[in-house]
């Protein structure tokens, strides 16, 4: 995934974007309010920020209360090109987060899959992608803590 130059924000943006932070379904009007804006300048700095990917709005569930009892962060160690086994990795549809890094891992990703199965078919399928060498799994036992709020600073 391919990330776009630094953009530079006004507070009326940040504060637009701390609002929906707080809740994705507040109303333009409200956020209008809030910020002191109109509704439809409101709407308009929103698409802005959509059409930029300063931002995006979705709904975020709950992967137990879908049917998905497996959650899990892997390592992997790899040789040879990074960025093309993390495209790779990426490509798998239950892999939700892949972040090239430094230290023990070359990368970390992140999955959710139906149970410990379908989890061993998929360690397999990331285990036999091209320049991975080798992984460690950290199986989630429970959620303490995930937030999507860290402002704009």
């Amino acid at each position: 995934m391919e990330r776009a130059a630094r953009v530079q924000l006004d507070e009326t943006a940040k504060q637009i974007i701390e609002q929906l932070q707080q809740d994705g379904r507040r109303s333009y009007a409200a956020i209008g309010k809030a910020v002191g804006l109109s509704e439809a300048a409101v709407r308009q700095r929103v698409q802005k920020l959509l059409d930029t990917g300063v931002m995006q709005i979705v709904g975020v569930t709950d992967p137990l209360m879908l049917g998905f009892h497996r959650q899990m962060m892997i390592g992997v160690r790899c040789e040879g090109d990074l960025e093309k086994t993390a495209d790779e990795l990426a490509d798998l549809d239950e892999i939700d987060y892949v972040v090239i890094t430094a230290g023990s891992f070359d990368i970390l990703l992140e999955l959710v899959c139906e149970d410990d199965e379908r989890l061993l078919e998929l360690l397999g399928r990331i285990r036999a992608i091209p320049g991975v060498v080798s992984t460690e799994s950290f199986v989630y036992l429970k959620l303490r803590k995930q937030t999507y709020s860290w402002g704009t600073r």
